[in-house]
């Protein structure tokens, strides 16, 4: 009888172990389970996006306000055009807003934060934010350094 109270005991330490496991992949992908905010979709252009994923955060002073949704190369420009869905509830971003690819963690996660402006007229649903700041990419630095080194 001992022995089957010590495989129980073991059997459910081990599922609470695959939980946690489950618990921690979904936290560290961004996958919910909940039902999500209604949102409105806003673009923005970027030079190098060095990184950024879909579902990557969409911040403001470190909140999260929305996720990247997709990730385009514009024919016309040649640049990325990225759509981010936007929670309703964060209405007041205004039309001269800017966007900037940063990077997050030792291992560089890379997000979009967004300095709100401060003009009147406010983004709707398929507005585009005009003033972006591209990823910082460590290799462009790199070799930007190297060249200059070299002149010298």
């Amino acid at each position: 009888m001992k022995v089957r109270a010590l495989e129980m005991t073991v059997g459910a330490m081990m599922l609470a172990g695959i939980a946690a496991l489950l618990v921690l992949a979904l936290k560290v992908s961004g996958l919910t389970f909940s039902a999500s905010e209604p949102t409105y979709t806003v673009y923005a252009r970027f030079d190098n996006i060095g990184g950024l994923t879909v579902r990557s955060k969409v911040t403001i002073a470190g909140v999260l306000i929305g996720r990247v949704s997709d990730i385009q190369l514009d024919p016309k420009t040649m640049r990325a055009k990225v759509s981010m869905e936007i929670n309703k509830s964060v209405n007041y971003l205004s039309t001269d807003s800017s966007a900037m690819i940063l990077t997050s963690g030792l291992l560089g996660e890379k997000y979009i934060g967004i300095q709100v402006g401060a003009d009147e007229d406010m983004l709707k649903d398929g507005s585009t934010i005009e003033y972006t700041q591209s990823a910082l990419v460590l290799e462009d630095l790199i070799g930007k350094f190297l060249s200059s080194q070299s002149k010298s």
